[in-house]
Parts: structure tokens; C-alpha cells; sequence
């Protein structure tokens, strides 16, 4: 199998997983805007679900890309050394979790209080908890992706959640509905132990927090032979390595979580007419989740991508190679954009289930670019891993969340969380091209410059138009903008018919049985 071909097999692995995880994860959006009709309610999900992320980051230390870096440095070497990198990242993010949890779990009144979420504590704890556990097994889980194991990969995240989606149902939808008398009046004596609605939306942080942890369960067999091991000198370079990544991907969690920190405290009051700043919180929160068809692309190349060319490393075709599979990204991002932003009036009804949400659609597909200028910059990002210059990630990601915070306490007082949409496309933008600059510098990879801004501004192109004749019957809508997206799916076959006629060539022949002449 090709080096390509095996990145694309490697790629469509996890990212059936990932899609179909993803899609019932996206189960929850219905769910949630079902239980919970009034948008102010998410409010503090939205807001501390930002912040696990940012604490992720910081307990994972940057060691996945180490691991993955180390391991591919000693793939000659003896099992007992691959499996000394192993016991010691994993001990290194073992240590920071439970420690950082503790004192998060202790303080949780003064947090929620700064927060402004009082009464809260329990949400607090319950993320300190998730938190610690999503770090743990983070490097198991890169063990799995560097060991080529990916059906115990797929099955412990299509596992994990079947379990959140169900425990949703259950807490969201069963529970309350009982304890709210609408139906199985039977169980009503019990329904208290069913269902607090002080805890409300909480619940989400629990059935999260209970299927995380059966993690430990699912992929045990990742963590098989580990045990707790600090050696000063392979800790110092693992740590060495790692730090600088662990800044730039800080750097980048911030600039994708700085809107939901910032919205509600920035908004001034009365924006938005009848509408209080956390509804309109939990209104761009959860509009914002219809981007997730382009995370899914972009995380699925990731989970590939990032062993994947740290095994090429050392080829001399490395660099051809990945200005291919940056053309063939952007392709598919740029699909998905269009399929997505012009279809937003049929996915606003069939995932925000409340009317009340549904008013900042207009932000989905500005946020979706975002997304794919920065899938664009994670892609072409590999040069200073690759040459090892991770300084330089970190220096871009830095200046990239620094335009995001600028932007945002500049846009969201004028035009609201319209503003953070704006603001994350145009840090992402800043970011992708300094990364191209420099790489060229450092790293040259004859990237396919003009059709990837082609492909950009047509898709651009069409999206604006369509918004500017919005058709307000979803039975013609729909037919119109599947139509556009069949169009524009036409032109860009044709242009890449170059591209296409070897391969289907090639299948052809595939194909063609060899005569016997003898019979």
C-alpha cells in the first residue's frame, strides 16, 4: 500500500469513528435544547465545558505529540525502551491530574463564585473530575494510534458515547420527565432519587463524568505494563520537547474557547432585546456545535496525520507528499463548508429543537471557515515538528490568540457574538499564512497555493449569495441548495478531471478480467 493510500486508509478508520461518534455525541444537541427551551440554562455548560478544555490542555502537557516523537525515534530500539517513553509520559500526566484535580475539587465555592455561578459547586467538582480523566487516558489512547490498534481505538470511542447519549436520555428526558409527573406516575415515590432539578443541566458533567470513567475499563489493555516511572534525564527531554507544544496548543485552545469566556461578560446589557447575556450565551453556544462537520473532518486527518508523518520524516518525498494531502483537505473542507452553510434552515431544525436557539444561525458559517482556515494551519504546521522548530508553532499560535482576544474585546460590545465569529476567522487566517511564510523558509513543500484559493473564494462566493436570498419554504429550499451544492461539486470535478482520469484509468484495468485464449 502507498505511503498515501495509507494515510487515507489510516484517515477514513478513524474517521468513520470519529463521524459516527461525533453524530450521536450530536445527539445531544436535540436533547439538551429539548429538556432545557430556555437558552440561559446552558449557560454555564457552555462556559465550563470551555474551561475543561483549557485545563486539558494543560494536564496533558503537550506529551501526546512527545510520545508520538519519541516513539517514532526509537522504532529500532528494544520493546523495554518504547515501553520506558510510555510508563513515563503517562506518569508525568498521572502526577499533574490528580494533583491540579485536588486543588480544583477543594476550591470549588470560591470558583463558582468568581464565575458567577453560584451554587454551582457540584458542576465545578464533577469538572475537575472529567478533566483528570480525560488526561489520563489521553496517552493510552496515543499508545493505541502509534501501535496501528485501531479497532480498540474505534470501540472505546464509539463506547464511550452509546454511554453519554444514553445517560443523557435518561437524566434529561426519563428522569425528568418522571419526576415531573408526564408519564409513569408509578415511579413518582422514587423520582426524587431519579432526578434533581437542582442540578439541571448539571447532569450532562455527570453522565460525561460516569462514561469517561469506564475508560479505565474499555482500554485496559493500553495500559498494560505501565507502571509509575519518573527517570530525571527522559523526563526532563520528554518535557523538553512537549512544553512548547503544550504553550502552542494552549495558545490554540484559547483562541478557539476565548468567545464562550468572553461573550457573556463583554455583552453589553440589552444587545439583544429581551434577552439576557447568558441566554445569549447558551444561544451561540449551541448554534456554534453545527460546526462540528468541520472539527470532524479536521480531528479525523489529525488522528492519522500525527504518526503518520512523524514515520515519514526521513523520507525524501515527504514534502510532495504532504502538499498532496493539503490539496485533498482543503477539498473536503471546503465541501463541507458549502454543504453545511447551505443547508443551516434544514440543521437548525432538526438539532436545535428550541425556536429560541435558532436565532444566531448566521454565525455557523463564518465559525465553519474559522474552523477550516485552521484545519488548513494544523495541516501545514507539520514542517516545525518535523524539523523540530516547535518554537515557532508556539510564537504563530500566540500571536493568533492574541488577535482573537484584541478582536473580540473590540467586536462583541459593537456587533455582538457576530463579533467572535469574526474574530476567529480572521485569527485563523493570520495564523494559516504566517505558517506558510515561515515553512517555506524552513521546510519548502509545493504546496497548491492557487487552487486552494480558488476553491476558497468560490465557495465563499456561493455561500454569500445564497444567504442574500434566503427562501423561507424549507420545501423548496432544500431542493435549491442541494442543487447549488450538486453544482458546485460539478466544477470542481471537472477542474480536478486531470487528477481523476488516472485513478479511474487504473480502475478500469483493475477490473478487466484476463481472457484465457486456451478455452
Amino acid at each position: 500500500m502507498s505511503t498515501f493510500k495509507k494515510l487515507a486508509s489510516d484517515t477514513a478508520l478513524y474517521g468513520i469513528s470519529t463521524i459516527l461518534a461525533r453524530l450521536l455525541n450530536y445527539a445531544l444537541v436535540p436533547i439538551q435544547t429539548y429538556a432545557f427551551q430556555k437558552p440561559s440554562a446552558m449557560a454555564s455548560n457552555v462556559e465550563l465545558y470551555g474551561w475543561i478544555g483549557v485545563l486539558l490542555v494543560v494536564y496533558t502537557l503537550g506529551l501526546e505529540t512527545a510520545f508520538f516523537r519519541f516513539m517514532a525515534r526509537s522504532k529500532d530500539q528494544p520493546v523495554a525502551e518504547k515501553n520506558r517513553i510510555f510508563n513515563q509520559s503517562l506518569s508525568i500526566v498521572v502526577l499533574i491530574s490528580v494533583t491540579s484535580s485536588i486543588v480544583l475539587y477543594s476550591l470549588a465555592t470560591p470558583i463558582t463564585n468568581w464565575l458567577d455561578y453560584p451554587g454551582q459547586e457540584r458542576f465545578v467538582q464533577w469538572s475537575a473530575l472529567l478533566v483528570a480523566i480525560d488526561a489520563i487516558v489521553a496517552i493510552p489512547f496515543a499508545r493505541l494510534r502509534v501501535e496501528n490498534r485501531v479497532r480498540e481505538f474505534v470501540t472505546a470511542r464509539m463506547t464511550n458515547i452509546i454511554i453519554v447519549v444514553a445517560l443523557n436520555v435518561f437524566f434529561l428526558i426519563i428522569a425528568k420527565d418522571i419526576y415531573e409527573g408526564k408519564y409513569l406516575t408509578a415511579l413518582q415515590p422514587v423520582a426524587d432519587f431519579m432526578y434533581d432539578p437542582k442540578i439541571g443541566p448539571g447532569y450532562t458533567f455527570l453522565a460525561n463524568l460516569l462514561g469517561n470513567a469506564l475508560y479505565f475499563i474499555i482500554i485496559r489493555s493500553a495500559f498494560a505494563g505501565f507502571r509509575f516511572e519518573l527517570n530525571g534525564p527522559q523526563s526532563r527531554a520528554l518535557i523538553a520537547y512537549a512544553f512548547p507544544i503544550m504553550l502552542t496548543n494552549l495558545a490554540s485552545v484559547l483562541n478557539l474557547l476565548t468567545d464562550r469566556l468572553f461573550l457573556r461578560h463583554l455583552l453589553p446589557p440589552g444587545f439583544y432585546p429581551g434577552l439576557s447575556s447568558e441566554a445569549v450565551l447558551g444561544i451561540y453556544g449551541n448554534c456554534l456545535k453545527l460546526s462540528v462537520f468541520m472539527a470532524l473532518a479536521i480531528q479525523s486527518f489529525k488522528f492519522a496525520a500525527d504518526p503518520f508523518f512523524f514515520s515519514q520524516a526521513e523520507d525524501k518525498n515527504a514534502p510532495a507528499l504532504l502538499a498532496n494531502v493539503t490539496k485533498w483537505f482543503i477539498i473536503v473542507c471546503v465541501l463541507i463548508w458549502v454543504a453545511v452553510s447551505l443547508n443551516l434552515d434544514l440543521l437548525g431544525q432538526l438539532f436545535l429543537r428550541s425556536k429560541a436557539y435558532r436565532v444566531g444561525l448566521d454565525v455557523v458559517p463564518l465559525l465553519l471557515l474559522g474552523n477550516l482556515l485552521l484545519g488548513v494551519y494544523y495541516n501545514i504546521s507539520f514542517w516545525f515538528k518535523l524539523s523540530d522548530k516547535t518554537g515557532y508553532g508556539t510564537l504563530i499560535t500566540v500571536i493568533g490568540t492574541a488577535v482573537t482576544i484584541g478582536l473580540n474585546l473590540l467586536l462583541i460590545p459593537v456587533i455582538g457574538y457576530m463579533g467572535c465569529a469574526v474574530a476567529f476567522s480572521v485569527s485563523s487566517l493570520i495564523m494559516m499564512v504566517m505558517c506558510y511564510v515561515l515553512g517555506e523558509k524552513y521546510y519548502p513543500v509545493p504546496y497548491h497555493v492557487r487552487s486552494a484559493v480558488g476553491y476558497l473564494l468560490s465557495a465563499g462566493l456561493l455561500i454569500y449569495a445564497s444567504w442574500q436570498f434566503p427562501i423561507a419554504d424549507l420545501w423548496v429550499a432544500v431542493p435549491v441548495h442541494l442543487a447549488l451544492f450538486g453544482l458546485f461539486v460539478g466544477v470542481m470535478i471537472f477542474v480536478e478531471r486531470d487528477t481523476f482520469r488516472p485513478a479511474l484509468a487504473r480502475l478500469r484495468n483493475r477490473n478487466k478480467k484476463p481472457v484465457n485464449l486456451g478455452q
